[in-house]
């Protein structure tokens, strides 16, 4: 949108100084306390920690107060309220058509195929014929068929609106991200989350990893101080811990095998859907 290329970017007090100095007044922060700190707007040792963990560059990471944060910003950003339009391909998350509605952008609903993959011709077409379309949504391992989307690369290259791939459960399946592409394919954003696999749903981070145009959108469209400080330093724990964080994954996945294993016994079950999630 040509106002948010324009939009001049909210200076905060901490942009300017930062520190833990008994006076320090320029935001008017109570110099007592154990939280009277605003919270580092840019969350440059979460950033610095998460560029190693997800091996993508520190300004190619947004950090977002939840993942659905992330997506009304890329509503706001990219389509104009009444006039642009999405595509989403239903079942699939549900916030994507909330979202769409607040920000007043209609959504066109292209179901997944028989097999939940996507219909990646009447995608194209729909784009091709109705040039509202701005971005489109997929979901991939996708909530709440489980599976992981196959053909998404044939999607960046014959897709020219921004492609968000929602990658909220692909630490149970990482070596399908599209988080490496993201240099190759400059209208890709990869969002992924620590509400998941890294079990903090209550702490509210989520993240999007994407071109540094596309992250310096995000980074001046945002409040200024969207993710607290007691959320920056949880994420920031958990990363130290990554060898905790793939034991508890591990131990999900093979819980997941036993349960497929135990419901093809049971003769009322016809069929197991496998997941990736």
């Amino acid at each position: 949108r040509p106002n948010i290329l324009a939009l001049k970017p909210y200076s905060s007090a901490r942009d300017e100084f930062s520190g833990n100095e008994g006076i320090f007044l320029d935001a008017n922060e109570n110099p007592y306390g154990t939280l009277n700190r605003y919270p580092d707007p840019h969350q440059k040792a979460l950033k610095t920690k998460l560029s190693e963990v997800k091996n993508v560059p520190f300004n190619q990471i947004f950090i977002g107060n939840g993942s659905d944060e992330v997506i009304d910003l890329i509503y706001r950003i990219f389509c104009e309220p009444g006039k642009d339009s999405a595509i989403v391909c239903p079942p699939t998350y549900g916030m994507y058509e909330v979202s769409a509605n607040i920000n007043h952008i209609q959504l066109h609903e292209i179901p997944l195929t028989s097999d939940f993959q996507l219909d990646i011709e009447k995608i194209l077409q729909t784009a091709e014929t109705d040039s509202s379309v701005k971005l489109i949504f997929v979901c991939s391992p996708n909530n709440p068929t489980g599976n992981r989307l196959d053909n998404l690369e044939k999607l960046l290259e014959n897709f020219n609106g921004i492609v968000v791939a929602d990658e909220a459960y692909v630490d149970f399946c990482p070596e399908y991200s599209l988080k490496s592409k993201i240099n190759k394919y400059s209208h890709l954003i990869v969002m992924q989350t620590f509400s998941k696999a890294w079990a903090l749903a209550g702490v509210r981070v989520g993240m999007a990893f994407a071109g540094e145009k596309i992250i310096s959108l995000l980074d001046k469209t945002k409040p200024p101080y969207n993710v607290s400080i007691i959320n920056q330093q949880v994420a920031l724990e958990a990363l130290s811990r990554v060898d905790e964080f793939e034991k508890r994954r591990d131990t999900i996945l093979q819980q997941r095998a036993y349960l497929a294993e135990e419901l093809s016994k049971l003769e009322i079950v016809k069929k197991i859907y496998p997941s990736d999630a």
